[in-house]
């Protein structure tokens, strides 16, 4: 029984989650969830960001890390090897998602940092083909890669084979839009356990609220919900929105359809888009904008104004 539990997680590492994501994809794509938006541009862009990590940056990082660990810490191979599993999970688990949590916390916090992290949120839609959409530059200095090729050298890697795993999948299922929490929000017997569940995981409830385009309905809330495995870090730290309820729309409001390449590549590629954040010279976070119609010397114009917003940039809370 134990070697099929293992087989499993170390499948599921491997080829286990592409399927998983492949299957759910078709599933949203044929029920029709990710509408018009889904054009030639945001294809390309969804596809690279999802084979380039696995195939070359995760891979050469993990390579190197190995290779680098033992000439910094060459007596502490399988230093932790006696850790008992459990604690060794927790501790995995810990490090991992609690580094990501701040991590991605600071890239909307910090405005020179948010363009790195832009691309995750310029999608107008939810699911398994936006889900791993992240600037390389953003996915190169993910934190937690570093710490658990560390911990896999301290002796931890068994535990991490069960950690990543389940991570990956609460990750995957609450970018979906496949809104599988929903039950438990709508049968009042499952209301207990659904108070547990959103404050413990990342549910497409809480972290679809995070990707919204606007703050303004009160379900929205791109200031907080930054939890990726576990909302507990939210709950703990203060940035916690929990509404039962989903945005009626996604995605970056001033979003203009930046090149697939200067989304990916940037800043070493940039877009053509005048006043994109990721263009030449472009601002480090551009304001919300809608159009307005004012009437000059009796004839109408189309014009555009600032939203009125919380705060001077709208998608900080710093």
């Amino acid at each position: 029984m134990i070697q099929f539990i293992e087989a499993i997680f170390e499948n599921l590492n491997t080829w286990g989650l592409a399927v998983l994501t492949l299957i759910v994809g078709i599933a949203e794509f044929s029920l029709g969830l990710y509408g018009k938006e889904w054009n030639r541009n945001e294809k390309i862009l969804d596809l690279a960001c999802y084979a380039l990590p696995r195939l070359v940056t995760r891979p050469l990082v993990a390579y190197f890390g190995l290779k680098l660990v033992p000439f910094v810490l060459p007596h502490a191979k399988d230093a932790f090897e006696w850790v008992p599993f459990f604690w060794g999970f927790v501790i995995i688990c810990i490090y991992d998602d609690l580094t990501q949590y701040w991590y991605h916390r600071l890239h909307h916090e910090i405005p020179w940092l948010w363009r790195f992290h832009r691309t995750h949120h310029s999608a107008s839609y939810m699911g398994m083909a936006m889900a791993s959409r992240q600037n390389i530059i953003y996915t190169i200095f993910f934190s937690q890669t570093y710490l658990t090729v560390i911990l896999v050298y301290l002796g931890l890697g068994y535990p991490a084979l069960f950690a990543k795993g389940i991570k990956s999948l609460i990750t995957k299922m609450a970018h979906s839009s496949i809104k599988w929490d929903k039950p438990f929000y709508e049968k009042k017997w499952l209301h207990p356990l659904a108070w547990i569940l959103e404050r413990t995981i990342s549910t497409p409830a809480t972290h679809h609220a995070h990707h919204a385009d606007t703050t303004d309905d009160g379900i929205g809330y791109y200031k907080g919900n930054f939890g990726n495995m576990f909302f507990l870090w939210d709950v703990i730290f203060g940035t916690a929105l929990i509404t039962r309820q989903y945005p009626k729309s996604y995605g970056i409001s001033h979003y203009e359809g930046d090149e697939w390449y200067a989304q990916l590549l940037w800043p070493l590629l940039k877009s053509s888009v005048p006043g994109s954040e990721l263009a030449a010279h472009g601002p480090m976070v551009r304001e919300n904008i809608q159009p307005n119609e004012v009437e000059v010397n009796n004839t109408k114009e189309e014009v555009t104004a600032p939203l009125e917003t919380d705060g001077i940039q709208p998608r900080f809370t710093a």
